[in-house]
């Protein structure tokens, strides 16, 4: 918008925002294009309760359709992504075809990820928006014990696929306070003012506590602030929308998204070098010093912490005890007196290594036996995971009071120790993953007990539902 244009309109119409008005009081009296924008400033000036929803809505109308006549403009849409596509067993099969709700890893802060893309909702007729909201919720079941993150990339939101506001309302109302609560931060990215006004007619049910958790994000770069950006599944339509809005931006071609150069790992390094580089700055320790400290201090401490894992830790604290670990300094737990820290700090260190624990290579191989998979292990990363797995399953043990089973350990700890070595993990590929790492934590003695015992025929009749999806980590992984 022009903005001498905006500020003679502003002037002239100033008087406007003493008192509320009606859309259509409006839309006849102001300038064109200028309704939406005096609207806003109503909004934001009065109580929600003084500015008619119907009008909001008429309003949300308005602008969801100067969405669309944008999306014209970026040509034909690019064919969504597949979300568990060849899994036609899957109880929401209908649902999670699509792709709209995927799960991405975690952030670097060890939280787990949740991506919603409005461009993968089909034409409201072709999808039961009901079957939407509960695979939502099962979705999140997995993982709402946790801290997580929300991920809305708004662009492809269409009148023809969108769901109703009464729909988003119920849904709201229908997700109770663990939902909410856990829920760390909800990213909006390109955020439109539809966005904006939705949240206005929100705003009588949103709690201001929630209300802080939203962050709007306008160009994708900003998310590498946050997030593991190469992990992230991102439709090719919001790829393709967003080098749109940063060309718009510098008024020529979009800009390569410019990402420092690399520095050279201090000597003392702990956080994002490899278990060599340690081992060999730390008296050819094999057990790095970071695992080696928290896992000590929560032997102590944490085994019989309810929801060990689970919960996150300031965000600002974690980057400061990585900065002592970085430099050589001495940490000290007892300080924080909080023992989620040492537990982000372990959780963080194998994100964190240049290639996982378990290797590249063992996740286009996790389809083979558990105690294969194991034996191909190169001797130091066996014995690194062997002491962090026997940590586990100890952890495990305690699981009456902590709360944290083989299963939900799996949940937290099965993408921090397999991933591929390009792209992202898939939602379809988290099950066969999670079921890969419970095995070895509930099974550890059977597993890590000795290289040369073969005892994949008694684990899998220790855990015959297991049997079924190594049948499908060829298919789902080996892509």
């Amino acid at each position: 918008m022009n903005m001498n244009v905006y500020n003679k309109v502003f002037t002239e119409h100033a008087h406007w925002l003493v008192q509320p008005r009606s859309l259509e009081e409006v839309q006849r009296l102001l300038p064109v294009g200028f309704t939406s924008v005096f609207l806003l400033l109503q909004t934001d000036r009065h109580p929600p309760e003084m500015t008619s929803t119907s009008d909001l809505e008429q309003l949300a109308e308005i602008e969801l359709q100067k969405d669309e006549e944008e999306m014209v403009t970026d040509g034909p849409s690019a064919p969504p992504s597949r979300g568990l596509s060849a899994d036609v067993s899957h109880p929401y099969y209908d649902v999670a075809r699509h792709g709209i709700i995927q799960v991405s890893g975690d952030d670097n802060y060890g939280r787990k990820l949740i991506i919603f893309s409005s461009c993968c909702l089909p034409p409201s007729h072709q999808l039961n928006h009901r079957r939407l909201l509960e695979y939502l919720k099962f979705t999140l079941d997995q993982y709402v014990e946790m801290d997580y993150i929300l991920v809305y990339f708004h662009y492809g939101l269409r009148s023809s696929n969108k769901p109703s506001l009464k729909w988003l309302r119920e849904a709201y109302n229908e997700f109770d306070r663990k939902y909410k609560k856990n829920l760390k931060t909800l990213y909006v990215v390109h955020p439109t003012n539809f966005i904006r006004i939705v949240w206005n007619i929100f705003k009588p049910l949103i709690s201001h506590k929630f209300g802080k958790k939203l962050t709007y994000v306008n160009y994708l770069a900003e998310l590498r602030d946050h997030l593991n950006y190469e992990q992230l599944i991102i439709p090719p339509d919001v790829l393709r929308h967003d080098e749109k809005l940063r060309a718009a931006q510098k008024g020529g071609p979009p800009p390569s998204v410019k990402t420092p150069p690399p520095r050279p790992p201090l000597p003392s390094q702990q956080f994002g070098v490899s278990l060599q580089y340690i081992r060999e700055r730390n008296r050819e320790a094999i057990i790095p010093p970071v695992l080696r400290q928290t896992v000590s201090y929560l032997k102590q401490k944490g085994l019989r912490t309810e929801g060990i894992f689970r919960r996150s830790a300031r965000v600002q604290l974690i980057k400061d005890v990585q900065k002592l670990y970085n430099l050589g300094k001495p940490v000290n737990f007892e300080q924080y007196d909080d023992v989620h820290v040492p537990a982000v700090i372990l959780k963080t260190f194998l994100r964190e290594l240049p290639e996982p624990l378990l290797t590249f290579r063992v996740y286009n191989q996790v389809q083979e036996l558990c105690k294969q998979i194991v034996e191909s292990l190169p001797e130091h990363n066996f014995i690194v995971a062997k002491y962090l797995l026997c940590f586990l399953h100890m952890v495990s043990q305690e699981s009456i009071v902590n709360k944290m089973s083989p299963s939900n350990l799996s949940c937290v700890f099965g993408v921090n120790l397999v991933w591929p070595r390009h792209g992202s993990i898939s939602l379809g590929a988290l099950t066969p993953i999670n079921i890969f790492t419970e095995i070895l934590i509930e099974h550890f003695d059977t597993v890590f007990g000795s290289r040369s015992e073969q005892p994949i025929s008694r684990l899998l009749g220790l855990f015959p539902e297991a049997a079924s999806y190594w049948c499908r980590f060829e298919c789902v992984l080996c892509v």
